[in-house]
């Protein structure tokens, strides 16, 4: 059993702490940072016959996005685009890397659906309910148009107002500046409390179908029942900790979206660490001895979003998020997804 408010290693608060002050524009050149595109084969064991079953990414694509009803699909150019071998860390065992996993069309899916429909969903708590009332946009069936995106936040009035529940130590904000940075973070089926650091024993709101069936159908070993996404910009990071509150073993699963994020991981006593460069449509799964490692994402890298992403939600362009176009430009998704409970 493992102490949920354990001090981490040192050694990783030190890593944390040289990535974070680390210039940008230096990364490619620090010795050690493995580049999940170009990786170090002295450093990783590349394994071009992964024993998950084999998935066409088209289906995944069709099965993924039809489910939107959207009026127009993203508008993609051609992007030369194929996944790349996944390897393992070998300083860390367990401890695996998909790079471009996740192609550009289920990377738009995926957000359409979870700061679309899941941010907009009342049962789905975030960082800013603990401080604020929120008024959750209602959904329009205008013209007939049945896009689920229409009960968006995105679609709302940028200056419709959060009030906080005690004016007294915080000031209202609108949906412009809680989409811009002070919303971090969103919760999917069970409903952590960071509190107390548990999973509440009552029934946790249902997880989203399409996004755990996209994720079985990659990881079939992985039964989706909770997730945190996380919302960086530059500037931000995650601290160094371990995912030790889950009931059962099974692997944790993590999708990067949008800016490229160095992410550090160390085992117990932190003698054994890795830092990687991870980019958009990448995944990692953290699996056997890694299954506890201590890890964080200590720098943001600006700039690096791919260039087809930066618009959304503004894709297609001119569309009714026109407002809100380039609004990825400087923004990091990450999905982290796990199992709580044995079956």
């Amino acid at each position: 059993m493992h102490d949920t408010h354990a001090r981490p290693p040192d050694s990783l608060r030190n890593l944390f702490k040289a990535w974070r002050k680390c210039p940008a524009d230096s990364l490619d050149s620090v010795p050690g940072l493995i580049d999940t595109w170009e990786p170090d084969e002295r450093r990783v064991t590349v394994l071009p016959e992964w024993t998950a079953p084999k998935v066409a990414i088209e289906d995944l694509e069709q099965d993924f996005t039809s489910s939107l009803n959207r009026a127009q699909e993203p508008e993609i150019p051609p992007i030369d685009w194929t996944s790349l071998p996944p390897f393992e860390i070998k300083e860390l065992p367990g401890l695996y890397v998909f790079p471009r996993l996740l192609s550009p069309r289920l990377q738009l899916s995926l957000l359409d659906k979870l700061l679309h429909r899941d941010l907009a969903t009342p049962l789905h708590r975030t960082n800013l309910h603990l401080h604020y009332d929120i008024p959750y946009p209602t959904r329009s069936d205008k013209d007939g148009d049945q896009d689920e995106s229409n009960m968006s936040f995105f679609s709302g009035e940028r200056h419709s107002s959060l009030q906080p529940k005690d004016p007294t130590v915080h000031t209202p904000i609108d949906y412009a500046q809680m989409l811009e940075g002070k919303l971090r973070w969103l919760t999917l089926g069970g409903q952590y409390d960071w509190t107390n650091k548990v999973y509440p024993e009552e029934a946790p709101p249902a997880f989203p179908s399409d996004i755990a069936t996209l994720l079985k159908k990659l990881f079939p070993d992985i039964n989706a029942q909770a997730a945190i996404v996380n919302l960086y910009r530059p500037g931000d990071t995650l601290s160094v900790h371990r995912d030790v509150s889950e009931e059962c073993d099974q692997s944790l699963i993590s999708i990067s979206i949008g800016c490229d994020g160095v992410f550090i991981a160390g085992n117990d006593d932190g003698s054994q660490q890795a830092s990687l460069r991870l980019r958009s449509g990448d995944a990692i799964l953290m699996s056997g001895k890694s299954r506890y490692a201590w890890h964080a994402v200590p720098k943001i890298v600006p700039d690096t979003c791919p260039a087809w992403l930066r618009d959304w939600p503004d894709i297609p362009s001119g569309g009714k998020y026109r407002d809100w176009r380039g609004w990825m430009t400087n923004k990091r998704i990450n999905l982290n997804v796990r199992q709580m409970r044995d079956d």
